[in-house]
């Protein structure tokens, strides 16, 4: 076992020499002139030699307390504060210590306490603060620099939310806390609300230096844009304040949005940190970790090229004050979350997390949840809308697809496109998880999206506009992409030529070209994607998700909804809500619903190389588990082998059963240990399985698969509770029955047709809006129009109809008719009481009542003259007459 001594000459003076401190022995000198930027070894205390000091500028500044490298450095900080009690010749620090810095290392783990400030905690650093580094934290007043920023004023065009996550921030950092979650729904301003608080922290001198960790180049440029864009101070842009920096940028990551001046970030700044500097500087984490650890260590996130032109570089861990990660949700694999993680650890900095759907890794690492902003809560305050959910049924989609003997299929090779027709010899069946990775019904797909085009129609109709739809597909693989043959269905079945469907994934030219044409033009209304689309990009307008892809993941899922979630803009002005289109009967919404909020996501793949497994095997390191996961490896793989890679494998393993082989290892390790790792540790081996000659697959195109699709409207209640039409008109009848004696406005429409009003008819709404239910009139209108085939049912009928089954359902437009015509039956109108009895008439079909105070307010009464000139034309009968059509409404 290594010994103390031994860490401390191969591990921890390397790693202080690496962070520029010369490591001495202890010179009687030294007591009455420290040098500068030396680690000096023995110190004497009045309570023993300390194991390391850091002397700099004729002072101590830090203990080292050393350890071997097989005992915890974090337990023994104690021994670190008792040196440094037992340093004296300064005024102490606290009442108590002679320094005000600590360490405590086995030689791969550091951590550090700043003892200045009772809320400092300590903390785990990946390296030695530098002499310059520990100088500048000398020289700055936190409590000051705190103070500075409680006086600074709240920002006017903050939304009130915004200014409580900004506040929850700075109570976090007031209290000692170093790393931080800020959750707030999709479309709410995140990066406003950062950039905000950026520069507030920056005003106050509690952050010089900033990083904006982002993972796509595209949200970098987005980011850089938020701080040009933002008024930090009145006729002051952010960066005219302080500069921002950001990575180099290509021209499909601008695009045709307005150009803005890429500030590339001199080297000079990572690499050698001043105290008087402050900026800003937003770039990829694939970037940065490639800076700090080279092209072996690079984060590939979806289809984002990788910058092959970033230099390693020696940046110190105090390089920036506070880090800021953005979309820090995402579910990365085993070996990217790693890189993700040590990107971050590498700086000592405080670290503050954004994201729309936080993951169980997310709060994890970040630690503390200080601010909260949820979609419901934004939704109730009115930033963003509500969604309703159609559920589509596919009996391909939940029941697979079954092919009888003597069908005709297409095979596709998906290695190179080649098509061959076959005549099944007997039958086949798919399970449902296999559609679309096996085998495509274009049937399905077909009547699928004939099914959502009932419901653009009925939108059209009913909005005057095509609704923005976003399709979720399955893949965008070569040769059996599914999102190209959506594309080519809707292309057809809409009618609408080439332009207005297309696809936008990663594999198209120019794809965020394509993203921006989405958002801001009337073309393309219709968009096929697979992961693209599915955070980070901003489409307000959108107003129809269609999810033809299974999800499993909590976080994708609420990522993906978020498309919808904004207000609309120049294209879809009185957006109010969206609709999400549930391919599978419900059952993602269903499955979703009861999800919690911060969900566990598991890694997408493992972590470990064979070779690496194999090592800890031979190295007797959790040997157990390690031999089942290389168990496991073996299986998988085998699973895939052709049968050239049997003959291949035969010169290791008998027969080049890697199946039989595998099942037998955890005995052949027991019999023959050195045998049987002589194999599994031949490099020739080892290269054979992770490069195997894997077996062909074929691509099932099952034309004569015929799918039976159907759908209907679910309907949200205030709980989120999803009701089926039949279950929330049922559920509004025991409502409107229960309630209808206890309700005065309820009771005056059903009862008391003389007292109806618009003061009762907002009652009546308000009343309906706020049961468990939300019997809303729009969803009451949605229900009766599925169970009863009429479209525009008016509230007054929904309600009678609910208390007593007989009660017609009429339209506001029949209503309204048939009341003016009793009123007025058997009357001579002169010409301009019948011109005033149409205004009347076409105010009540949009209000169901009305009053004096109408005649005044509602334009088209106002403009003729208002309730003087009606008086005129009507004389004293006008007050009666207002009545009687008050009465007759409610009667017909």
């Amino acid at each position: 076992m290594e010994r103390e001594a031994t860490t401390r000459k191969h591990r921890i003076d390397p790693k202080l020499a690496a962070a520029g401190w010369t490591v001495v022995p202890y010179q009687f000198t030294f007591a009455h002139r420290p040098p500068s930027a030396v680690a000096v070894e023995e110190w004497p205390t009045s309570v023993g030699p300390a194991d390391y000091v850091m002397t700099d500028g004729g002072a101590v500044h830090a203990v080292v307390e050393a350890k071997k490298v097989a005992v915890g450095p974090q337990g023994v900080l104690a021994q670190a504060e008792r040196y440094a009690r037992g340093i004296h010749g300064r005024p102490l620090i606290r009442g108590e210590f002679g320094v005000p810095f600590l360490y405590a290392t086995n030689g791969e783990q550091i951590h550090f306490h700043d003892v200045r400030r009772t809320q400092n905690r300590s903390r785990r650093v990946s390296a030695f603060h530098t002499p310059a580094a520990l100088a500048e934290m000398l020289s700055r007043d936190t409590d000051a620099e705190l103070a500075a920023l409680t006086e600074l004023p709240v920002h006017q065009r903050l939304r009130g939310y915004q200014v409580e996550a900004n506040r929850a921030i700075e109570e976090a950092i007031t209290e000692g806390k170093r790393k931080m979650l800020v959750t707030m729904a999709t479309g709410t301003g995140k990066t406003l609300t950062s950039v905000n608080e950026v520069y507030r922290l920056m005003k106050a001198g509690v952050a010089r230096r900033i990083l904006f960790l982002v993972d796509r180049r595209a949200l970098a440029a987005q980011t850089m844009r938020e701080f040009a864009s933002f008024e930090a101070e009145p006729g002051l842009k952010f960066d005219k304040i302080y500069p921002v920096y950001s990575q180099a940028f290509r021209g499909d990551d601008l695009g045709d949005d307005a150009a803005f001046d890429a500030n590339v970030m001199p080297t000079s700044l990572l690499t050698n940190p001043q105290l008087g500097d402050a900026f800003v500087y937003v770039t990829t984490i694939q970037r940065m970790s490639m800076g700090l650890f080279g092209g072996e260590q690079t984060l590939r996130i979806d289809n984002d090229e990788i910058d092959v032109d970033v230099e390693q570089l020696d940046i110190p861990i105090h390089a920036f004050d506070l880090i800021i990660a953005d979309e820090c949700h995402r579910g990365y694999t085993a070996r990217e979350r790693a890189i993700w993680r040590d990107t971050l650890d590498y700086f000592d900095a405080i670290k503050i997390g954004l994201t729309a759907t936080p993951a169980a890794h997310t709060m994890t690492y970040f630690e503390n949840l200080v601010f909260r902003y949820e979609y419901e809560r934004a939704v109730r305050e009115g930033y963003l809308v509500d969604y309703d959910v159609v559920k589509i049924r596919s009996d391909v989609r939940i029941n697979g697809v079954f092919l009888r003997e003597g069908d005709q299929v297409d095979e596709i090779d998906p290695e190179t496109g080649a098509k061959q027709l076959d005549l099944l010899e007997e039958e086949r069946a798919f399970d449902a998880s296999e559609l679309e990775r096996k085998v495509t019904a274009p049937d399905s797909n077909r009547k699928i999206l004939t099914e959502l085009k009932r419901y653009t129609d009925q939108f059209e109709a009913a909005h005057g506009r095509f609704p923005k739809t976003l399709i979720f597909a399955a893949n965008d693989l070569p040769h059996v992409s599914h999102a190209d043959q959506l594309v080519d269905m809707a292309r057809e079945i809409f009618g609408q030529g080439e332009g207005f469907v297309t696809k936008i994934t990663g594999r198209v030219d120019r794809p965020l070209q394509s993203i921006r044409e989405f958002r801001n033009r009337p073309v393309p209304q219709i968009v096929a994607t697979v992961d693209l689309l599915t955070t980070g990009v901003d489409i307000p307008d959108l107003e129809f998700l269609v999810f033809l892809r299974p999800v499993k993941s909590r976080v994708l899922f609420e990522q993906m909804l978020g498309r919808g979630t904004r207000l609309g803009r120049d294209l879809a002005p009185n957006k109010d809500r969206f609709v999400v289109f549930d391919c599978f009967d419900g059952s993602l919404i269903a499955y979703f619903k009861n999800a919690t909020g911060i969900t566990a996501e598991p890694a997408e793949s493992d972590n470990k190389s064979i070779a690496q497994i194999v090592e800890e095997i031979w190295q007797n390191k959790d040997r157990d588990y390690n031999v089942r996961r290389l168990v496991k490896r073996f299986q998988r793989i085998a699973k895939t082998m052709s049968g050239e890679a049997y003959e291949l494998l035969s010169a290791f393993i008998p027969d080049g059963d890697l199946t039989d082989w595998a099942s037998k290892l955890p005995t052949l390790l027991r019999t023959s240990f050195v045998a049987t790792m002589k194999i599994l540790r031949d490099e020739g081996f080892q290269d054979l399985l992770e490069n195997l000659p894997r077996g062909g697959k074929t691509f099932v195109v099952a034309s004569s698969a015929v799918d039976e699709v159907s759908s209907e409207w679910l309907i949200q209640g205030a709980t989120g509770q999803k009701y089926r039409p039949d279950d929330y008109l049922n559920a509004f009848t025991e409502f409107v029955r229960r309630e209808a004696e206890k309700l005065e406005a309820m009771s005056v429409l059903l009862n008391r047709p003389k007292g109806w009003n618009p003061r009762a008819l907002t009652e009546l709404r308000e009343v309906l809006s706020r049961a468990p239910e939300h019997f809303t009139e729009a969803n009451l209108e949605r229900a009766f129009r599925a169970k009863y085939g009429k479209a525009l049912v008016d509230i007054i009928s929904m309600v009678k109809h609910a208390a007593r089954d007989a009660a017609p359902l009429l339209t506001a437009q029949e209503r309204v008719k048939a009341a003016v015509t009793k009123v007025i039956a058997g009357q001579d109108l002169t010409i301009e009481q019948q011109q005033w009895m149409d205004y009347i008439e076409q105010h009540l079909v949009e209000n169901l009542s009305i009053d004096r105070e109408d005649f005044d307010l509602i334009p088209i009464l106002s403009s003729r003259g208002g309730w003087g000139r009606a008086r005129l034309v009507f004389g004293n009968h006008l007050p009666r007459l207002i009545e009687h059509l008050n009465e007759e409404l409610v009667a017909a």
